[in-house]
């Protein structure tokens, strides 16, 4: 799971100047009014609106958007009908990239997708040409510093956890996407905070890059994850500590 470590890391960065300029905000709206729409605006009977609205409120999402983006999901109230699309394709190196995208026009949104792979040197593929490679699940990251070992290991995993793993900076909770809330809310409760918190498709092999694959196949995700219409990006991409440092102090 260590290409999905290292980019999950990056993303997070990211988020943080995303959410300083709206982008996160305007991203976890739409993730809200699609559930909404697809299983109905109650938290209670359905998972995904709830995971929607607990990620929106731990990112400050004021709760008027997020009343708002329920209404418009279950069309109380007039909104945009986003389609949701799964784009697939590789990128340098031979890196398997999957990406989760809303859209209110399709052709636009495959057109400007397809020219970012083919920017960077990589290419879109068939539908199912990666996807393959992935696993939906839950995965909530907690700083080393702000928990105990042990209290996290019994907490997570008594409330339904499947794994916890050491990264450099952080521990890894690993849950299935059922049992995540359940997880998130338990350790919440045992005052154990985490850094990031999401549901998210993790390769299940990895592909080491280094050099110029390295800083092409970074590129090529970080602008697929800043387009507007892209949810999530999920790579198999994997890159040693040292290789990454040097490519984030250039």
């Amino acid at each position: 799971m260590s290409g999905h470590s290292k980019w999950s890391t990056i993303k997070h960065k990211k988020a943080a100047k995303d959410a300083k300029r709206g982008k996160l905000f305007s991203k976890l709206i739409k993730e809200i009014t699609v559930a909404a729409k697809v299983g109905g605006g109650d938290i209670n009977a359905n998972p995904r609106l709830r995971t929607a609205v607990n990620t929106a409120k731990s990112n400050s999402v004021p709760s008027d958007n997020i009343d708002r983006a329920i209404k418009k999901g279950t069309g109380d109230i007039e909104g945009v009908d986003y389609e949701e699309i799964q784009y697939e394709g590789y990128g340098p190196g031979g890196t398997a990239v999957l990406v989760q995208a809303m859209t209110d026009n399709r052709n636009r949104t495959v057109s400007e997708i397809r020219h970012m792979f083919s920017k960077f040197g990589g290419n879109m593929g068939e539908s199912g040409c990666v996807a393959w490679m992935f696993e939906k699940r839950g995965i909530i990251e907690v700083d080393r510093g702000a928990a105990d070992e042990e209290k996290l290991m019994e907490v997570a995993l008594e409330a339904g956890a499947d794994d916890i793993s050491e990264q450099e900076e952080t521990f890894e909770v690993t849950t299935s996407p059922d049992a995540f809330d359940a997880v998130k809310e338990a350790l919440d409760a045992a005052g154990i905070e985490s850094s990031s918190a999401t549901v998210t498709m993790v390769p299940s092999n990895t592909v080491d890059l280094a050099g110029s694959d390295a800083e092409r196949a970074l590129k090529l995700l970080d602008e697929l994850e800043d387009h507007d219409d892209v949810q999530d990006v999920a790579s198999n991409l994997d890159i040693a500590p040292e290789e990454l440092e040097r490519i984030q102090s250039e």
